[in-house]
């Protein structure tokens, strides 16, 4: 894997057919789906692939799957956050053992932890793993949002760069700003929104969930912020927007983003959208709205 790490690596949705069981044929098409869109690489069992609420013989399928589908094509990088430093360790030695590229570290969840319990953390998880790593710094789900300091302690430990989901655009420049003199650290934009902002003032990519859906979209996107060709950037941003405003925003809940994007993929023949529990997919109307949004969209789009 070059550093940096940098384009696009969508959060890839995890395909299931029910709590226990991968979407087999469905990964495939998907797998084959966002390669075909030219994403530079793949982040498996991120928040957009349900790790949390996945067993942990179900994330080994879904890695071993993975690597056997890619076969290094483009790299793929593997979250690993889990509530315990031997489970965290546990997904990254298997990581390895399977020919993966980093894994990628989000602050254990659930008991909230200062600043300084996440850096000694790091530095007792660092020294055993057996890949590559990358912050990711998603306060919405983890109760931290991790400061300049802690991502530069994970720096020193060997970080090979952060991917910000944040959705504060000011710390964003900020990472960008303390490690511009590091250009083999990775800035890594969680809200595809800030994609070109990100390429334009210094960073490397983005992990944006509706390339999912349109990798093209987001690769053309990618291309457009590197070329800093902003008459292109406004159109396909508008694209973005549309669908923020439309398959992001069917239904009520917080979940309503992950599911919107299941569903389409599941209104596009490519997988199931069933849902680990405690979510659920959307229902019928729900559904509707997505099959509705989706023709509009396919004009646009094209």
């Amino acid at each position: 894997m070059k550093l940096p790490l940098k384009g696009i690596i969508p959060p890839v949705i995890t395909p299931l057919i029910d709590n226990y069981t991968l979407d087999v044929h469905g990964f495939e098409n998907l797998i084959e789906h966002l390669l075909s869109g030219g994403v530079h690489g793949l982040f498996i069992l991120g928040t957009t692939g349900e790790a949390t609420s996945l067993s942990y013989e179900l994330r080994k399928e879904l890695i071993k799957r993975t690597s056997e589908l890619v076969n290094h094509r483009v790299p793929v990088v593997v979250g690993i956050t889990d509530t315990s430093l031997d489970g965290s360790l546990k997904i990254a030695e298997y990581s390895a053992d399977m020919g993966l590229d980093a894994v990628v570290i989000a602050p254990p969840y659930y008991i909230p932890i200062a600043q300084e319990e996440m850096r000694v953390y790091l530095e007792n998880l660092v020294p055993e793993l057996p890949l590559p790593f990358l912050m990711y710094d998603m306060p919405g789900y983890t109760k931290m949002h991790m400061s300049l300091e802690t991502i530069k302690k994970a720096k020193e430990l060997g970080a090979i760069g952060v991917k910000d989901s944040s959705g504060d655009m000011s710390y964003l420049f900020s990472l960008i700003q303390e490690f511009k003199s590091s250009p083999e650290f990775a800035i890594i934009a969680g809200t595809e929104l800030f994609l070109p902002e990100t390429i334009l003032y210094g960073g490397h990519g983005a992990v944006p969930g509706g390339a999912n859906i349109y990798p093209r979209l987001f690769v053309d996107l990618y291309n457009a912020s590197v070329d800093r060709d902003l008459d292109k950037i406004a159109i396909l941003r508008d694209k973005v927007m549309i669908i923020n405003n439309t398959i992001y925003n069917v239904g009520k809940h917080t979940s309503r983003i992950a599911k919107g994007i299941k569903c389409s993929l599941s209104v596009m023949n490519i997988c199931d959208d069933y849902m680990a529990l405690p979510l659920r997919r959307h229902g019928k109307e729900e559904r509707n709205k997505i099959e509705q949004y989706l023709v509009k969209l396919k004009v646009i789009m094209a």
